[in-house]
């Protein structure tokens, strides 16, 4: 039986009269997104006074869960606890996986994460057992397929602090990546607050075949839509295409949704997830599914005429799509095989190559792997074996235990393969590389999600490569990028494209050790944060704001191109940070580039003249009470979904980001600190500003709707106004004079 199963049948039982009143209100038929946020809005379909307009109107849900990972979790529950609320008013999960970092193999790098993270793990544990939060040890899987296997449910409507939750569009969830601060607000039972989604409608037409699979699509569609193409938005699919594709590899679409940049991803209720439910013990939920069916897809007036109610329209032809490869340093650079190992010898980029990596959270199902092993296993008949390092990371450790029970772990051995643990080492900076020194250029290829420059191994001379699991293991067997292996032979054998088994015939091997339900009344469970910490530390409310301080104000830096996320707060080592945002700070935006001198993390201080790390000269500029601002270009913070990004410059001074576009998320989370979030009125003001600029920005004429002047003022007398546009409303405004959400919640 699921997890939450009562929760699940409210929802259900609720369906259809909010679909109902939806219809009503809207005088239309209706997308499948659509009805499942009407069905969570806060209140009725029927109280509201008008339609929200879509990318502009702010709407207050009602998530039915929240889901955190380690890393993430740690911040969220410090804010938590910083609110003084008892217990979480919704099902709140807390899994570890992102500190566990790969290096030797599955067995002693779960061994050694234990002991490294001790403190952190018993931290988070011990706060899940307080506050009634169902807690997932290390070893029991990545967030992502843990949820998949147990939470997700069609129709729900789920909040995660991380990026990658839209897995559960998968399951015909509506999954949300969010901070810390977004997912206290739920646990604490208050509205939660959206922005009402755009619709991008996908039609899937035609049927998978030969090399291509579910991953294919979403890199195609990365390469149509580009980073920031989906930002704002849903993406749903529809379409007699979707029946090309199992559950998990509708995960595994949803879920690289995050690259870009849309809200969430989302397919419709099928047999599909039916068959994914049972087998995953949760025939309950699949029963419950199947008669409110009707309501868990798009209408048919909006599937035979998308065009009339989507705000966006892309067609796939699935029969005549090819394996695709996105990269290197971004997501959305997307070639057909046949024009990518051209463009390897075009670009000179190194074609040998170094690693292959399956697994993760996206592509860790049973099908991939057992895709995989199929490959593997004709190719070790033959005689062949990888000729690049080889690696596998199993999604959770019913998917671990369950293809080693079949036999796949063995086949994938079989050909050079070696197994990590169930965690996200390789994808998020945790992956200790021996084969090559940070400098030289490389090649790597995997199934992840993400490559920004240094994030799989700190390097920034890897060049990371995006593809099929499939695409991966035919790579890894030539060890040559410029070898089209579905169309070349490897030393005379040709290899076949594989077929796969959707779900294990003898069922999964349930993970009975991975989780720990909270004691029933945690009142007297203690949770203890040394003072003398390197790791935690209790967190201090923000400031409210003084209107003095916002005039001339240096710019700390001046970003240059692409700066996301791993930009402005870095992964992999920093991790063990992240309860700890005095010492986290010592990463803020370290790899940014200055545009003054092209350089990362040497910037300017205006009281000294002299160059220095850009945490060094924020931390100086603090100590004398001079506030401070950054600049940057498109798209600034896309990427993961870490508030930390957002705190550090808040904790040492920031005031404001101002820039030419902000990705969702990170513009949210700014917000939530205290932090103004600024755009450009006019992107060609960016030019205007000057290393050695003062400005200044008159907070008393912050309102909802209307722009606000920025004063520049230039080191040899001249001046400039310029305009500015926020997207705040009159509640955020209000985090905003609190100091932070946070201080509004905890009533500061």
């Amino acid at each position: 039986m699921a997890f939450d199963i009562s929760m699940i049948r409210k929802v259900y039982d609720g369906l259809a009269q909010r679909v109902a009143e939806t219809r009503t209100l809207v005088a239309r038929p209706l997308t499948l997104a659509e009805k499942i946020l009407y069905a969570h809005i806060d209140g009725t379909p029927a109280q509201l006074q008008n339609v929200p307009a879509r990318g502009q109107a702010y709407v207050d849900f009602l998530p039915d869960r929240v889901a955190m990972q380690d890393a993430t979790a740690q911040m969220a529950l410090l804010q938590f606890m910083s609110a003084g609320i008892p217990k979480v008013a919704v099902p709140s999960t807390v899994h570890c996986d992102h500190l566990i970092r790969a290096e030797h193999g599955a067995q002693s790098d779960l061994a050694n994460s234990l002991i490294e993270n001790d403190e952190v793990f018993n931290f988070l544990g011990s706060v899940s057992n307080k506050y009634g939060i169902g807690f997932w040890k290390p070893g029991a899987g990545i967030i992502h397929q843990v949820v998949l296997e147990n939470y997700a449910f069609p129709g729900g409507m789920m909040i995660g602090t991380d990026s990658h939750t839209p897995n559960a569009g998968g399951l015909g969830m509506i999954a949300i990546g969010v901070g810390g601060a977004d997912a206290v607000d739920v646990m604490a039972g208050l509205p939660w607050e959206l922005k009402m989604p755009k619709l991008i409608g996908v039609k899937l037409t035609g049927k998978m075949n030969g090399w291509t699979s579910a991953k294919d699509v979403i890199l195609k569609l990365a390469g149509i839509l580009t980073v920031k193409g989906g930002t704002g938005a849903i993406v749903e699919y529809f379409g007699e295409g979707c029946a090309s594709f199992s559950a998990t590899g509708k995960g595994t679409i949803c879920n690289m949704g995050a690259e870009i940049g849309a809200t969430t991803s989302i397919f419709p209720f099928d047999e599909s997830m039916a068959r994914y439910l049972e087998s995953t013990d949760r025939a309950d939920v699949a029963d419950l599914a199947r008669q409110v069916a009707e309501h868990l897809r798009a209408d048919d007036e909006v599937i035979a005429n998308p065009e009339e109610y989507y705000d966006q329209v892309i067609h796939i032809d699935l029969t005549s799509l090819e394996p695709h490869i996105n990269g290197p340093f971004t997501p959305d650079r997307a070639m057909p095989i046949s024009e990518f190992v051209q463009a390897v010898k075009q670009n000179n980029w190194p074609a040998e190559l170094r690693v292959g990596l399956i697994g993760s959270c996206t592509n860790s199902s049973y099908e991939d792997m057992s895709r995989v092993a199929e490959i593997a296993d004709y190719a070790a008949q033959q005689g062949l074996k990888t000729k690049s390092e080889f690696t596998i990371t199993p999604g959770s450790e019913q998917v671990r235990a369950t293809i080693e029970r079949d036999g796949i772990l063995a086949k994938l051995e079989s050909v050079g393969g070696t197994v990590l643990a169930n965690a996200c080492g390789p994808c998020i900076g945790q992956w200790k590389r021996h084969d090559v020194q940070k400098g030289d250029r490389n090649s790597i290829i995997t199934s992840f999600n993400r490559n920004f420059t240094s994030r799989n191994d700190g390097n920034p001379e890897t060049h990371a490569f995006v593809a099929s699991p499939e695409t991966v293991i035919g790579f890894a067997l030539t060890g040559d990028l410029t070898v089209d292996f579905t169309k070349q032979p490897i030393n005379g054998i040709a290899l076949n494209p594989p077929i796969g088994t959707e779900l294990p015939q003898g069922g999964f091997v349930p993970d009975a050790n991975g989780f720990i339900a909270p004691a029933e009344d945690g009142s007297a469970v203690q949770v203890v944060i040394a003072p003398d910490s390197n790791r935690l530390q209790k967190l201090e409310a923000f400031k409210a704001p003084n209107p003095e301080e916002y005039n001339n104000m240096p710019v700390l830096i001046k970003v240059k191109g692409k700066c996301t996320t791993d930009h402005i707060s870095m992964a992999g080592p920093w991790l063990r940070f992240r309860g700890h945002l005095d010492n986290i700070s010592n990463n803020m935006l370290i790899g940014a580039i200055n545009y003054a001198n092209d350089t990362a993390n040497s910037v300017k201080n205006i009281f000294t003249g002299e160059y220095n790390e850009v945490p060094a000269v924020a931390r100086d500029y603090k100590a004398r009470g001079t506030a401070w601002v950054v600049i940057g270009e498109e798209n600034y913070g896309e990427g993961s979904s870490r508030e930390h990004a957002a705190m550090e410059p808040r904790f040492l001074g920031g005031k404001a980001i101002i820039v030419k576009s902000f990705a969702r998320i990170h513009e949210t989370n700014l917000k939530k600190q205290g932090m103004l979030p600024l755009t450009f009125v006019n992107p060609a003001d960016y030019d205007l500003i000057r290393e050695d600029d003062k400005v200044s920005i008159d907070i008393a004429t912050l309102k909802t709707g209307e722009n606000i002047n920025l004063t520049i003022n230039h080191s040899d007398g001249t001046t400039h106004t310029i305009e500015l546009k926020h997207t705040m409303n009159q509640q955020q405004i209000g985090w905003f004079k609190a100091g932070s959400a946070l201080n509004l919640i905890a009533g500061r």
